[in-house]
């Protein structure tokens, strides 16, 4: 049961709701009262267990953002005051074997979201979900909002013209328009292909003897980790403002691949030494290699360094990170340890060990 703070009488149309991020926000949304519609593309798979707790309290809607017809009639029919455009292809991997699905799914759908708001009731709010990886090569550290953008990736360029497109829609209609550029944010809930969730469940498999070891690509990549339930509540935040603006979330610390490994198994009770450099350097817990450094798992373009600078959201929005970095590893290994030790492993993770 969830507890709901005095009802705001609002609607919030969010898309994306069966990802991560869709499924703290509603829970968010709800606890405030509103009305949540969310967006999801109608599969084979049952791709609603993020959401589970909270399938009788959202109104669930079929569609696509790409499909400009669909978006117009789900729009008229809901009205929604506000609108979280968290709908994405957000692997980054995946930007390079399939570029044209991703520019498709995170440019053209922002631009068919905002034409729909422009053409039906340019009132209605909307957020659109931008990213640290818009910098890439970074020009400067730590990043802020006027921080130059050096896209490193398919994924990151398509995010780079959905920020500027929804900027420019603030601008050229005064539509209500708001960027959140957040920096890498993990939990519970995070999909297993994200690097720190696949940290975390590797090191909860291993500590249970699911696997023998996993493989890892750049280590030394540092990214600024905060946990995804604080950085809904900085999005809810940008839409209660008179005025839509963009802001960075971000933690304003930054941690390598390598810390969030050892960290993830110093939470499982297995310190690890490492051994080696470069593709051959390996994690090894009591003599026995855990870790494998495999060249596959490279970017053909990296990102080195990600460092937020947060400060225009703490004094703008009154917004603040609670969960620090150990605290969110520590989470997300227990979870997956207890997951693992209450139903075991599923027939999908079978076929994937030592990987």
């Amino acid at each position: 049961m969830i507890m709901k703070e005095k009802s705001l009488e609002k609607k919030a149309l969010v898309t994306g709701i069966t990802g991560q991020d869709g499924s703290y926000l509603a829970e968010l949304l709800i606890n405030k009262g509103y009305e949540v519609y969310g967006l999801h593309r109608r599969t084979s798979m049952d791709v609603f267990d993020r959401i589970g707790n909270l399938r009788k309290e959202i109104k669930l809607v079929a569609g696509d953002v790409t499909d400009f017809g669909s978006i117009i009639r789900m729009i008229k029919e809901i009205n929604p005051d506000e609108i979280y455009n968290l709908a994405a292809q957000s692997f980054v991997p995946d930007s390079w074997t399939q570029p044209i699905s991703t520019v498709q799914i995170n440019a053209l759908g922002v631009i068919n979201i905002l034409e729909a708001i422009r053409i039906l009731n340019p009132k209605i709010k909307f957020y659109q979900a931008s990213t640290s990886e818009m910098f890439g090569k970074v020009k400067e550290t730590p990043q802020n909002e006027n921080t130059p953008f050096h896209p490193r990736s398919p994924y990151a360029a398509s995010k780079a013209f959905s920020y500027y497109i929804t900027q420019n829609y603030r601008e050229s209609y005064n539509i209500f328009a708001c960027n959140g550029i957040l920096f890498n944010h993990e939990s519970p809930k995070r999909g297993k292909q994200f690097v720190t969730r696949k940290i975390t469940h590797s090191v909860a498999k291993i500590k249970l003897g699911y696997q023998d070891f996993f493989e890892i690509g750049n280590m030394d990549a540092k990214r600024d980790w905060g946990y995804a339930g604080d950085y809904v509540e900085a999005m809810w935040l940008m839409m209660q403002k008179e005025k839509s603006d963009n802001y960075v979330i971000g933690t304003g610390e930054t941690h390598s691949v390598r810390e969030f490994i050892e960290e993830s198994f110093k939470v499982a009770g297995m310190p690890i030494k490492w051994e080696g450099k470069g593709i051959d350097e390996v994690g090894k817990y009591q003599d026995k290699v855990v870790v494998k450094v495999s060249p596959k798992f490279y970017r053909p373009a990296e990102v080195d360094l990600l460092l937020s600078d947060p400060s225009k959201a703490k004094k703008v929005l009154g917004w603040n990170p609670k969960v620090k970095f150990k605290e969110l590893v520590k989470m997300m290994v227990e979870s997956d340890l207890n997951n693992l030790s209450k139903y075991g492993m599923l027939e999908s993770d079978k076929s994937r060990l030592d990987k």
